[in-house]
């Protein structure tokens, strides 16, 4: 069976199980039905599998005790529902590298791709069971205690979930790729790379590291707005059914943006690192 078929027919049973949970919106269907064909055709199971795993692990998460978050995250700018420009900003860069190693073989890509998955997979965990925290969350700039959904908010419990979440795909990477033929040349890099230590320890650091960038730029260069209405701070333009005011960020620098530029960010430290190791 042609790899794209098996693509498709996967990503469909995937996504279509999604939308019907409410995961996903129907563009958020579509976007991801779109990216995990191309995944699986492009790079087979081993880039497939991981992206699945953070999309399944981050859809359960975000139903778990979704009653007792449903107040932190009437702020976000994006619900548990995953639109397109969600979708793509958690797996575009994952798919562009995939894309990269499938015309220019080698380690290197595979390296970044799981510091990119690990980044919005513990982003994601981070937010997700951080928000059901005792404790209020602090800001990662000034250290002083913020409200519960607030950009750029850390508590113990998110860090920790943070680390688990890298973790996971580090885990998950190594187990999906010992499943195939190696794919890396004989060089340095596919001692961290292809082994299990390897891959876990640049989950972890890479998870890490680019989940705190992703806190830093929403404190620091998001866009952020007030309602007119509760006068809460929040990530999205409207609240509480009324227009609400810009207050501070740069106005391109949206949620997804964020995103994008911190999976980048996680990438870019696992590729660093796995020259190290």
């Amino acid at each position: 069976m042609q790899p794209w078929i098996i693509g498709l027919a996967g990503s469909v049973l995937i996504a279509g199980a999604a939308y019907r949970k409410r995961s996903l919106s129907g563009s958020g269907f579509t976007a991801a039905v779109l990216l995990g064909t191309l995944m699986y055709a492009v790079g087979s199971l081993a880039w497939f599998g991981t992206l699945i795993a953070f999309f399944i692990s981050s859809s359960l998460l975000s139903k778990w005790k979704s009653k007792k978050k449903a107040a932190a995250e009437s702020s976000y700018a994006k619900s548990g529902r995953r639109d397109a420009g969600q979708v793509l900003a958690n797996g575009g860069l994952g798919l562009a590298l995939c894309l990269g190693a499938a015309f220019v073989p080698h380690p290197a890509w595979w390296a970044a791709y799981t510091g990119v998955m690990a980044t919005v997979t513990a982003d994601t965990w981070a937010t997700e069971i951080g928000g059901l925290s005792r404790t209020a969350p602090r800001s990662i700039v000034s250290g002083r205690p913020v409200p519960p959904g607030t950009s750029g908010g850390v508590s113990s419990l998110g860090l920790a979930a943070s680390a688990a979440g890298g973790l996971f795909i580090g885990a998950v990477a190594w187990a999906l790729a010992a499943l195939q033929p190696e794919q890396a040349d004989a060089s340095a890099w596919a001692v961290s790379v292809h082994s299990a230590a390897g891959l876990c320890v640049l989950g972890l650091v890479g998870g890490l590291a680019g989940s705190l960038a992703d806190s830093w730029l929403g404190a620091v260069v998001q866009v952020m707005y007030r309602c007119r209405v509760c006068g809460k701070e929040i990530e999205k333009n409207r609240h509480c059914e009324a227009a609400a005011v810009p207050i501070r960020g740069l106005a391109f620098m949206t949620n997804d943006t964020v995103n994008a530029l911190s999976s980048a960010f996680g990438g870019a430290v696992t590729l660093l690192l796995s020259l190290w190791l």
